[in-house]
């Protein structure tokens, strides 16, 4: 079924219909912290920053930052942070309580930020939102960063919260079928899904017996995603975007220590795999195909692409093995060149681009695919259909 709609302001044309009861995408926001660091300069920053006098870490990390493709990130951490606390760039210090006294406040003020844009995009009051989901990897505490941020907000004090903790990279589409859940299952509801990730919780001196620090140091940065979610729209009041029509989420046995994340007194650690590529390479085509089969997809290339850019190798494997053309993770690239890999929003920002290019695209797709890929090895998808 196929119509041709005005969004609320104008703005654009809405091709195809929603499905009666299926959640869809109504709005999106996103924030960031102050400070932007350009790919060029963080090598110089970062060795200065931790008063590194190795030479050798110096240029892997020259190396590494070429190869991520990142061009700018955003970062909580500054200069003033790390006047107040020294102790962050110091090798072997308990730093944990130091530590959750910047993300925790941080997080919550990128997710409000975020918030606040998503909701004056969807144009409804505030008091219209039933359910929060929130999404992070970066604070720990009790009560947890959901309260805080429907509270500053101004939600009613019946609003269904629900927590989504330590996930990492695939957080934001589990936020996304979550809230799916929520709306399609809650006639009328509006879910606000918000995830926010800063990267103080793993920043460190590095060390050669921990290789990994220097890949999230010239991989990942900081920032909030907000979207609305809900299911049979109201015409005139909303614009939906994206329909999200099946959703799965699937993880490979034996694979648990191929993404290793501990938590100690001097942060979080983590260790990657360098067989994680490889090990979804192997199980892609089958997880993509088992989400098609809902809409009875055959063609890859038929499908636009809303992919979680963890880094470069992973996009052009699957790229290679999907035999997709050089177009369609165009958007994942973009996000992952002007943000770098921000855990579990980047997914987000992967679909604001991805938004755009369908609104200016003549004879564009109507099905498409997000995914992301995360610990466990979990592997989360969604079939979307654009609007």
């Amino acid at each position: 079924m196929s119509k041709v709609q005005s969004n609320r302001n104008g703005s654009a044309k809405q091709l195809h219909a929603p499905t009666p009861g299926k959640a869809t995408v109504l709005a999106l926001g996103k924030a960031f912290p102050s400070q932007i660091i350009p790919q060029d300069c963080l090598v110089e920053g970062y060795i200065r920053d931790t008063k590194c006098a190795d030479v050798a870490i110096k240029e892997k990390l020259e190396r590494l930052c070429k190869t991520t493709t990142v061009k700018t990130r955003y970062t909580v951490m500054s200069k003033e942070i790390l006047d107040k606390y020294p102790e962050l760039a110091t090798e072997g210090t308990a730093t944990i309580r130091q530590r959750l006294e910047v993300t925790n406040p941080a997080v919550v003020e990128m997710a409000l930020e975020a918030s606040l844009a998503c909701i004056k995009e969807w144009g409804r009051p505030v008091e219209d939102i039933t359910h929060v989901v929130y999404v992070s990897s970066s604070e720990i505490r009790l009560p947890g960063g959901d309260l805080y941020l429907a509270s500053k907000l101004g939600l009613r004090n019946d609003v269904g919260r629900v927590m989504l903790y330590f996930l990492g990279c695939y957080g934001g589409v589990t936020g996304l079928r979550v809230a799916k859940d929520i709306a399609e299952n809650n006639p009328g509801s509006r879910v606000l899904l918000t995830t926010s990730e800063t990267t103080i919780l793993g920043f460190r001196p590095p060390n050669k017996a921990r290789p990994y620090d220097l890949v999230g140091a010239a991989l990942f940065g900081d920032g909030a995603a907000a979207v609305i979610i809900g299911s049979n729209p109201v015409w005139g009041q909303e614009s939906p975007f994206m329909e999200l029509n099946y959703a799965v989420q699937q993880f490979l046995p034996d694979t648990h220590n191929v993404i290793d994340g501990r938590l100690s007194e001097e942060g979080i650690n983590f260790k990657l795999g360098r067989d994680l590529p490889q090990k979804i390479d192997e199980n892609i085509e089958v997880f993509c195909k088992k989400l098609m089969a809902k809409a009875n997809l055959k063609d890859f290339n038929e499908l636009f692409w809303a992919v979680h850019p963890g880094g470069p190798a992973i996009l052009n494997k699957l790229e290679g093995t999907l035999k997709l053309t050089s177009d369609k993770l165009e958007c994942s690239r973009q996000a992952l060149m002007d943000y770098g890999n921000v855990s579990s929003n980047t997914i987000f920002y992967v679909m604001e681009k991805m938004r755009e290019e369908l609104r200016l695209k003549e004879g564009r797709e109507e099905w498409g695919l997000a995914l992301a890929f995360g610990p466990g090895i979990t592997f989360e998808g969604i079939l979307l259909r654009g609007l």
